[in-house]
């Protein structure tokens, strides 16, 4: 899910960051995982957790909310309504922080990747993480190890939801998480 350590300012230039047309994919990309996600776990509009997520990109990011190995981290927040002072009010809000410079990079070194197919498998996988939070089927603060036993099923689970599609790009995409799919060591499957 996340890793901590801050970036150096050479990774943060303006070649690292999406353009317009990829914030385009990215918005095409949410849209339809948005849906995938809905569908496979069967919510209706009214149950859809808006406005309790947002996905935001390297531009919109705090510096805190910038990291070094993945390519998206999750980010829970307090939310509170407007004009309330009870606690009974709040409610957990998440950040899905996009890592454009980990996701560019990412294309760079595998140049069969190509960005919509990419993007849509990260925000699913964040999306499904999300649901599993606010539908407490997996507990926000878990171990290391529960942790990880989570970030596996959730590729599971990403991978069933987009495996169907007839998208290009997919077949690529399903195999650069492929390792996700596969027992890790020391770990029960």
């Amino acid at each position: 899910m996340t890793k901590t350590e801050k970036i150096g300012p050479a990774i943060l230039d303006d070649s690292h960051t999406f353009g317009p047309e990829e914030i385009q994919i990215v918005n095409s990309s949410v849209a339809m995982a948005e849906e995938l996600v809905s569908n496979f776990y069967k919510m209706s509009a009214s149950e859809w957790l808006h406005p309790k997520y947002d996905v935001k990109t390297r531009v919109d990011l705090n510096q805190d909310e910038i990291v070094e190995g993945p390519f998206a981290q999750v980010i829970r927040y307090q939310g509170q309504l407007k004009d309330t002072s009870l606690g009974s009010t709040s409610y957990d809000f998440y950040k899905i922080c996009l890592q454009d410079h980990a996701i560019l990079s990412a294309l760079e070194m595998a140049p069969e990747l190509e960005l919509f197919p990419f993007i849509l498998y990260i925000i699913t996988h964040e999306l499904i993480h999300i649901v599993r939070f606010s539908k407490f089927l997996q507990n926000f603060d878990a171990s290391a190890a529960e942790r990880m036993e989570e970030e596996k099923r959730v590729h599971e689970y990403t991978h069933d939801i987009i495996r169907p599609l007839r998208l290009g790009g997919v077949p690529f995409v399903l195999e650069f998480y492929k390792r996700w799919r596969t027992p890790i060591d020391g770990l029960k499957s």
